[in-house]
């Protein structure tokens, strides 16, 4: 209310009976000056009380998706008439103006498609991004790509830095710390903001949008019930990954495999951690100590280590030591002997992936469906296991 008398008394002050009167006693000088600081207090004051709410935070102050008050303000059927009153009653009373070159930049088809990926050092993510590649070349439509590394900050500003009308859609895969952490609601801003969004490998399954994904659960069980066909019987369990969800699905099919064949899972042959690190530090007398004679490993690195200490404690591989690990890069391919790997078609996977949000870009459906594809992997017989 203050607020309001001030202004109030600086508009007496500023008309012309007013100035006409001041200057009969005052230097012309003087008048310009106070005229001017009176201006400018008004032009500040005006500002605070104009100051424009966003559709973020009339959503946030009403407890609605920021979807509900976009809906609502442009008189959407979808949405009830005393919720469209109370949110367009709320936005007139925050002086709500929509933001008219956002809209254009929204409505404007940009033909660009943001990519993030979690790790570029990872060979299954540069798979993946190469299938993406190729169908939005096909299809005539950029990409722009930003790596999180790991980072749920990083993930955050990237999706903020393209989501202004820079791109059309994204097409992701959840970096380590947001599934460490469970925070997955800026996920949930963008998609209510209507950008779309295409996830892969790892995802969230509280984030309603379309997934790409292998069945990690059921290939962990194959790959097992493989080891245990060629004669394993302690088979070891070996893991960098088990704080992501494609680690924890994997283990999980591990177990169900050993235990379907009425066999006990020796928790001594098992070794999970976090992070290549960590996995350093608790795998180096592994072998000499457990004796295993046979590892599914859920990782590259997990993979690759389990391999070289293998052979460098004297073990003859595959007669006395069969390894599969839960990778497709070059290295187990290069090794020797050859690694037997579980492929997961990452090319197959950005393919299809791409595709799913192109199609859902250029489609004239306003109804917001969403679908999980999964991509069939395949067990890739090398040299480090027994033929069966």
């Amino acid at each position: 209310m203050q607020k309001y008398n001030y202004l109030f008394i600086i508009q007496i002050l500023l008309t012309d009976s007013f100035l006409i009167a001041f200057r009969r006693i005052t230097d012309t000088y003087l008048i310009v000056v106070f005229h001017k600081i009176i201006l400018l207090f008004l032009h500040f004051n005006n500002d605070i009380m104009k100051s424009k709410a966003t559709l973020k935070q009339i959503a946030k102050e009403l407890g609605v998706s920021v979807s509900t008050v976009s809906k609502a303000l442009n008189g959407s059927p979808e949405i009830s008439e005393p919720t469209k009153q109370r949110v367009q009653e709320y936005a007139k009373l925050k002086n709500y103006k929509p933001n008219v070159i956002g809209l254009n930049l929204k409505n404007r088809r940009t033909k660009t498609i943001g990519v993030i990926i979690p790790n570029i050092l990872n060979s299954f993510f540069a798979k993946v991004f190469s299938g993406i590649e190729k169908v939005c070349d096909e299809k005539g439509y950029k990409v722009i790509t930003c790596i999180s590394n790991e980072s749920l900050e990083k993930e955050i500003n990237a999706l903020e830095m393209l989501s202004n009308g820079t791109i059309d859609g994204f097409i992701l895969s959840i970096s380590e710390e947001s599934q460490k952490l469970q925070s997955f609601n800026h996920f949930k801003d963008i998609i209510n903001e209507g950008t779309p969004i295409v996830m892969f490998d790892r995802i969230a399954d509280e984030v309603n949008c379309d997934k790409v994904v292998v069945d990690d659960f059921e290939s962990a069980v194959n790959a097992t019930e493989h080891l245990i066909k060629s004669g394993c019987r302690k088979i070891a369990l070996l893991s960098a990954i088990d704080n992501l969800s494609v680690g924890k699905l994997r283990a999980q099919g591990f177990y169900k495999a050993i235990e379907s064949k009425g066999m006990k899972v020796d928790e001594d042959l098992v070794v999970l951690t976090n992070n290549n690190e960590e996995f350093n530090s608790k795998i180096g007398g592994f072998f000499i100590k457990n004796k295993p004679d046979g590892v599914f490993a859920l990782d590259e690195h997990a993979s690759v280590t389990a391999m070289k200490l293998g052979i460098q404690n004297g073990y003859k591989i595959p007669q006395e030591l069969s390894i599969i690990g839960f990778a497709d890069g070059v290295w187990s391919r290069r090794m020797t002997p050859s690694l037997s790997t579980v492929s997961q078609h990452g090319p197959e996977i950005g393919e299809v992936a791409a595709q799913l949000l192109i199609d859902k870009l250029e489609s004239n459906d306003e109804a917001y469906t969403f679908s999980t594809t999964v991509i069939n992997t395949e067990l890739r017989q090398r040299d480090s296991t027994k033929r069966i």
